[in-house]
């Protein structure tokens, strides 16, 4: 049995010892003063037979000091105190009980916390993989079935140049309000519509018009051709409703059902016109939250939703999911001059392609806070938001004219303003009264909408946080849409400041705002020629941004040639094929 000893300043053990004959003179390391004596002559004697006293005192002596070494570094051993071994007994740290629970710490947690952050920031990169690895997978055992044969041609509902759009029933069941479906035969990109419908159904339903289901169906006579099928919600686009004269009071009945027994005016007008643009805003924050740009933001790919009494979008075909690059090509844009913003690009051009998919969604959250791509929406918002004010505006001939002023006004719409409100008529000058109420705050909103800076305008989010948008409107919120307000509202300011700190973090050297060098800045520098009466240093430069450029061509026409190829996306093979 081991002697045990307990004090407050240490722990120590001692020689193993018969409990009947414990030793008094034993020296503790800890607890007590050290204090070494020489043991009796006949404690001496019984371990060496001399009979030189001189030799058995010698022979103690260092026997004493002996035992003393020995327990010292053996018997005793390092001792601490028990607030740091966490213990209440005299044992060694070698026999403490291993923790099997997780051990928290400070840098553990930020780290943690910083990398769930990072996963759920936008575009998601969480979500994402959940939605196409889980969702996606478990939807093509519940979604429908159906190919061309199923359905009957109904009345022609409209036609461009990326297809034909048909309302249609049901084959089996031509008289059933459940039937009634709207087909479209896409002539091109119909693979990108498909993609997109599918990602908005599963992540944000309500921004977009009700898809049901999307499928390639090949023949040996003509060219394989996609088919998309929505559930019929209303033929009624925004475009429809601006122009006729009527507005904004046809969307009052549309939305509410019956007329307001109000005097017309302007405080009527901005009430209808707050709750569409409302309605536009938390679409788009839908479809930018789940990392898809639209850039094809217009009246006519906005329409009325009469089951639901809200306005949706359609016409995905110019998407871009920038969760993983799908429709991302930098050198090509799909845009309205109508309605597109002064960068035209969403992205930046420097990339000769888009990344691999693992890539792509990886630095997702990063490249969406470096270029701001939702901010084209915005701004295309924001020419709605212009339209519906200003009827001297809701005419295509008149849009392209206040264009053309904005852009010799540097995009500047103050400038704007100014120039044109002194020699205004009276339809412009009741815009400007429409969005001077209640303190300008419709003016100050519509200017953070319209700048020439994407990084400078307002996001979805922020937008619908704009004290704009603090009156009811016309139709009041679901209780899940005021909550989701009020969270917008108070988390907006934070966010936006974290976004612009890590933002300038990852700025370029050489810059402190906006992220880097502009396409602009880019250019200028690219065409810097070497000049013989130059520097050595200004030539030595010209000629690696020479040489550069001469890099990027090459491999732009490498990744054209290679694109050129390919027959088929790697995303195609989840679209349906009827044969």
């Amino acid at each position: 049995m081991a002697a045990v000893a307990t004090t407050g300043i240490g722990v120590g053990v001692t020689k193993l010892q018969q409990p009947q004959k414990p030793r008094q003179n034993k020296s503790l390391f800890f607890g007590q003063r050290l204090r070494i004596r020489p043991s009796g002559e006949a404690q001496c004697s019984s371990r060496f037979n001399f009979s030189n006293p001189k030799v058995v005192k010698v022979f103690a002596l260092g026997g004493e000091w002996i035992d003393t070494v020995h327990n010292l570094f053996v018997g005793v051993g390092v001792g601490l105190p028990c607030s740091v071994m966490q213990c209440g007994d005299v044992i060694y740290r070698s026999t403490l009980p291993k923790s099997n629970g997780l051990t928290l710490t400070v840098p553990g947690v930020i780290l943690a916390l910083g990398t769930l952050s990072y996963l759920w920031a936008t575009p998601g990169v969480a979500p994402g993989f959940f939605d196409m690895f889980v969702l996606a997978f478990v939807e093509r055992f519940f979604r429908p079935s159906y190919k061309k044969d199923d359905f009957l041609l109904g009345k022609k509902l409209g036609e461009g140049s990326f297809g034909v759009v048909y309302r249609v029933s049901l084959a089996n069941k031509p008289s059933s309000k459940e039937g009634d479906l709207v087909l479209k035969k896409a002539t091109e990109y119909g693979a990108v519509e498909i993609w997109m419908n599918e990602r908005v159904r599963r992540a944000c339903a309500s921004s977009c018009a009700d898809f049901v289901y999307g499928f390639l169906e090949s023949s040996s006579k003509k060219s394989a051709e996609y088919w998309l099928i929505w559930r019929f919600e209303g033929d009624a686009t925004l475009a429809d409703l601006v122009q006729s004269r009527e507005f904004p009071y046809n969307v009052e009945t549309l939305i509410l059902g019956e007329v307001q027994d109000l005097p017309k005016g302007l405080e009527r007008e901005n009430r209808i016109i707050q709750t569409i643009m409302r309605q536009i805003l938390f679409a788009l924050d839908g479809l930018h939250s789940t990392g898809i740009v639209h850039r094809d933001i217009k009246p006519q790919n906005i329409i009325f939703s009469e089951e639901s009494r809200t306005f949706k979008i359609i016409d995905l075909g110019a998407a871009t999911d920038l969760r993983v690059g799908i429709n991302y090509i930098p050198k090509e844009f799909l845009l309205d001059p109508r309605y597109a913003a002064p960068e035209q690009y969403i992205m930046s051009t420097q990339t000769p392609s888009a990344p691999s998919v693992p890539v792509a969604t990886a630095l997702s959250p990063v490249l969406w806070q470096l270029n701001s791509p939702d901010r084209f929406d915005i701004y295309s918002a924001g020419l709605i938001f212009l339209q519906m004010a200003f009827p001297g505006l809701r005419t295509d001939n008149s849009l392209i004219q206040f264009n053309r002023q904005l852009k010799r006004c540097d995009y500047d719409i103050v400038a704007w303003r100014k120039t044109v409100e002194p020699r205004c008529g009276p339809e412009l000058r009741r815009g400007f009264e429409l969005l001077d109420l209640d303190g300008g705050i419709g003016w100050e909103l519509l200017k953070s909408m319209v700048r020439y800076k994407a990084r400078q305008r307002l996001s979805a989010k922020a937008a619908l946080a704009h004290p704009y948008f603090d009156r009811e409107g016309l139709l009041a919120l679901s209780f899940m849409q005021t909550l989701r307000l009020q969270l917008l509202r108070a988390t907006q300011q934070d966010y936006g400041e974290a976004a612009k700190w890590i933002t300038n973090l990852m700025a370029k050297s050489g810059t402190q705002k906006d992220g880097g060098f502009t396409e602009a800045q880019l250019q200028e520098l690219r065409e810097i020629e070497p000049k013989m009466k130059a520097s050595a240093p200004r030539n030595a430069l010209a000629s690696a941004l020479k040489l550069q450029r001469k890099i990027i061509r090459t491999l732009n026409e490498s990744m054209d040639e290679l694109n050129r190829r390919r027959k088929s996306f790697w995303w195609s093979r989840w679209i349906p094929r009827e044969e």
